[in-house]
This record gives structure tokens, C-alpha cells and sequence, in this order.
């Protein structure tokens, strides 16, 4: 599997990705992004500053890089990135599919992207992704997939998806929402010829957002690759937004409300990769200081005590607007 090169890392940031979404595209929803990124989201501006931040990852020991096909033009500027340094064998790319983009380059479109987990986006979006990253592609997943996915169900699309991890793809699915426990439960009884579809999880999970611990867990113990996306909580965990007990226990390790949040995800023991969705090469080396972040158990409960009700927190998300 492409994931035995992380294992085999061995740079204190090995377990930390970074994911694309904030820069391969000009509008999303992390808070304070209109001030991260400017006035100029021209594409070669958004195409420079993923690539400092993909030269700043690598060089700081970051292995595993995450785009998805409605991340704008990520996959692009990826391909773009890896086009320039042919040298680079032990990295991990991984990218998704299941939106499609159509904000049209903007950051005030109506609708941004639109889903669908049908056999026909599959096959559209798999040969759109094989056009830009051709055989640098690692891992594949379903994006977003949720309860009453037909994804879960289409045994035609599971065919198609065991096809290509016959090929050496490794396919995996990511989850939202606030039942992501039930999602990931129904994607791990998905099997083809008795065989296990699925070898990687993309999941939320934060110190507001602690709902599918168990269910990564069992994950976890049935041989799959976890992968934490939203580990900031699209910046609510960020300094100028964190909770007081947050920033207080920040203010006491010396270390920014950002490491400290990352750090949480980093000490659960099924947490293969924790991503890092900075848009600045200044956020991702304060994020990257969470592989070095020391936490007593009395801070850990305080940190625990953040964790909110699922429904109110992705109502909270679903209410955040684009920038």
C-alpha cells in the first residue's frame, strides 16, 4: 500500500498532511480566510501559494498531500507541483471524488459544488483526476459519503472501485456530518467477493467535534488508514476564534491554539494521518508544532469538555459562509 512509505517516515511531522482545500479554490469556509489570502485570488496567485505551501510542507517533513476534485483547481496546482520536482518518490497523494466545482472561480457563486456519488460522476471525475496526477495518484475516496449515500449501496460502483484497487488504487471514502459514526459503520460492512472495499477514512474530528471517535476506532482495529480532516474546525480552534480554556492552555505550552487543537487529534492512537489546512506557510508552521505539543491529563479534560452536540456543531458549519 502507498501508505507503507509514511510508515516509514520518520520526521516528527510524518503523521501530518496537508490539505488543499483552502487554496485550490478563491471562496471557502474557514473563518478569517479574506484575510489569509488577500484581495488577489487569481488563479497563478492561488497556484504560487499552494506551491510554497506544498515546498514548505515537504521540506518540514510533511509526506501525505490531499486535494479533491471540487477543491477548485488543487488537483492542477498539485499536478503542476509535482511535474516541476520528478524526484520526490516518497510522498503520498491522495484526492476524492463526488463533487463536482462550479463556483466558476468565484467567491460570492450561489452554489459552490454539487454532489453526487453516482457511477457516472465516478467515471467522469476518475478520468478528469488520471488527466492531471495520472500514476502519482496513491488513495481515491468517495467524498463526503453519509448514511443514505448510494454509494454504500451501488454494487456496480463497488466493482468499478475494486477494479481499481486491483490496479494498485487504493480507494477509501471520506464522511460528514453529525452522523458520521453510521457512515463509517455502513462503508466498513461494504465488501466485494468477501474482500473489504475500503482502506482509508477521512473523517471531522475536533475538540468540538468528537462524535466519530469510536467509529474511527473500529476502523482503526479493522486495518484501515485513518485520515482527520477539519482538525481546526474551519477556525473556530484558531486563536481569534478558540475558546478561552483553549487559548489559556496555548498561552501555558508557549505554543499557538492551533497546535495545541492539532496536538488532541494527534494523541488518538487511530489517528494515522491528522491534516493541516493552512493558507499560509506561517499557519502551517505554527500547525506542524503540534508534533511536539505536551499535554497533562488535566488539560486534556478541560479540552474534552469543548466537545459539542453533532447536530449543533455541523448546523454551525452549514451556516458559515464563504470567503
Amino acid at each position: 500500500m502507498p501508505f507503507a512509505r509514511l510508515a516509514s517516515a520518520t520526521t516528527p511531522t510524518c503523521h501530518i498532511g496537508l490539505g488543499l482545500a483552502a487554496v485550490g479554490r478563491p471562496g471557502y469556509i474557514n473563518l478569517g480566510r479574506d484575510e489569509d489570502l488577500g484581495e488577489d485570488r487569481s488563479v497563478d496567485a492561488l497556484r504560487g501559494r499552494t506551491h510554497e505551501l506544498l515546498d514548505a510542507a515537504y521540506a518540514q517533513g510533511v509526506r501525505y498531500f490531499d486535494a479533491a476534485r471540487s477543491y477548485g483547481r488543487s488537483e492542477e496546482f498539485l499536478a503542476d507541483w509535482l511535474k516541476s520536482r520528478p524526484g520526490l518518490d516518497d510522498i503520498v497523494v491522495g484526492s476524492k471524488w463526488g463533487y463536482t466545482y462550479t463556483a466558476g472561480w468565484s467567491t460570492d457563486a450561489e452554489t459552490h459544488e454539487v454532489k453526487d456519488h453516482g457511477l457516472a460522476t465516478y467515471e467522469r471525475q476518475r478520468a478528469e483526476t488520471d488527466a492531471l496526477l495520472g500514476d502519482r495518484l496513491d488513495l481515491y475516496q468517495i467524498h463526503s459519503v453519509t448514511p443514505d449515500s448510494p454509494a454504500l449501496s451501488d454494487k456496480e460502483l463497488h466493482a468499478r472501485l475494486a477494479e481499481a484497487a486491483a490496479q494498485g488504487l487504493t480507494v477509501g471514502f471520506s464522511t460528514s456530518g453529525p452522523a458520521q459514526g453510521e457512515a463509517i459503520r455502513a462503508a466498513l460492512a461494504v465488501t466485494v467477493d468477501g474482500e473489504p472495499l475500503f482502506r482509508t477514512v477521512q473523517s471531522t474530528y475536533n475538540v468540538l467535534e468528537t462524535s466519530a471517535g469510536a467509529a474511527l476506532a473500529e476502523a482503526h482495529d479493522a486495518g484501515l488508514t485513518v485520515i482527520v480532516k477539519e482538525g481546526m474546525a474551519n477556525g473556530r480552534l484558531a486563536g481569534p476564534h478558540a475558546p478561552d480554556v483553549l487559548r489559556e492552555i496555548a498561552g501555558r505550552t508557549g505554543l499557538g491554539c492551533d497546535a495545541v487543537a492539532l496536538a488532541v487529534v494527534l494523541r488518538q492512537p487511530w489517528a494515522g494521518v491528522v491534516l493541516s489546512g493552512a493558507a499560509t506557510t506561517g499557519q502551517l508552521a505554527s500547525n506542524l508544532h503540534a508534533a511536539v505539543v505536551d499535554l497533562d491529563d488535566e488539560q486534556l479534560d478541560r479540552l474534552a469538555a469543548l466537545a459539542e452536540d453533532p447536530h449543533a456543531y455541523w448546523q454551525r458549519r452549514g451556516q458559515l459562509p464563504w470567503h
